[in-house]
C-alpha cells in the first residue's frame, strides 16, 4: 500500500546537523513504497574549504520505503558568499542541487543486531537509532556547486584594466592618456600585418 505524508522540518534555534537528521524508524516498519515527504528548512552549516552559506538549506525531502532500506530525493537550494571573477564584488551565488542516494540500515529493524556492512562500504547508512543523517552529504553537494568563475551578472563587464575602476560604475576613456614608456614598444605591434 502506497502512503504518502507530508511532515514540515522548520528548525527554530535547531542546529544545521537536528535540521537534517531525520527518525525513519516508523517508514521503516511500513511496507516498501511508503512515502515522506518532507518541507525541509535547515540553518546555514559550518562548511569547509572556505566556503560560507548565506542563506538556509531550503527545498523538498522524499523518502520512500524500498525493501533494503530508503531511497532518498531531494531537490534543495541555498546560497554561498563569492566574489565576482570580473568586478570583484562580493556576491550571494545561488546553488541548487538535487540529491538521489539510497539509505540502508547499519542496525536490523526487526532484532536489533548489527548488519554486515563491508559488502556496500560506500553507501549512505542510518545510525544505531534508525536516523538518516544529511548533513555531510549536503556539505559536499554545496561544495561540488561551487563555481569556478562566478559572475555578479551574465553581462559584467569586469573593471577597467588600466584605472581598476568598474566598468559597470561609467563611461570613461584613457585614450588621451600618456603610455607607460616601458610599454611603448608595443604601441604598433600588430598593426603592420596583413588583413
Amino acid at each position: 500500500m502506497d502512503r504518502t505524508t507530508t511532515t514540515s522540518a522548520m528548525p527554530s534555534r535547531r542546529s544545521a546537523a537536528d535540521a537534517l537528521t531525520f527518525n525513519v524508524a516508523g517508514l521503516l516498519a511500513e511496507p516498501a513504497g511508503s512515502i515522506r515527504e518532507i518541507e525541509l528548512s535547515a540553518p546555514p552549516l559550518a562548511l569547509e574549504w572556505d566556503i560560507v552559506q548565506t542563506a538556509p538549506v531550503t527545498g523538498r525531502l522524499k523518502l520512500t520505503r524500498t525493501n533494503r532500506g530508503l531511497l532518498v530525493q531531494a531537490n534543495l537550494r541555498t546560497s554561498i558568499a563569492q566574489s565576482c571573477s570580473r568586478c570583484l564584488r562580493d556576491i550571494d551565488y545561488p546553488v541548487e542541487f538535487e540529491l538521489d542516494e539510497e539509505a540502508l540500515p547499519s542496525i536490523d529493524f526487526v532484532s536489533g543486531l548489527p548488519l554486515d556492512t563491508s559488502a556496500e562500504p560506500d553507501v549512505l547508512r542510518l545510525n544505531d537509532h534508525h536516523e538518516l543523517e544529511l548533513e555531510s552529504e549536503v556539505a559536499d553537494e554545496i561544495a561540488l556547486a561551487e563555481p569556478i568563475a562566478p559572475l555578479c551578472r551574465p553581462d559584467c563587464p569586469g573593471l577597467c584594466p588600466i584605472c581598476g575602476v568598474e566598468l559597470a560604475s561609467g563611461p570613461h576613456d584613457h585614450a588621451d592618456e600618456e603610455i607607460d614608456p616601458r610599454l611603448e614598444g608595443l604601441r604598433g605591434f600588430g598593426s603592420d600585418r596583413p588583413g
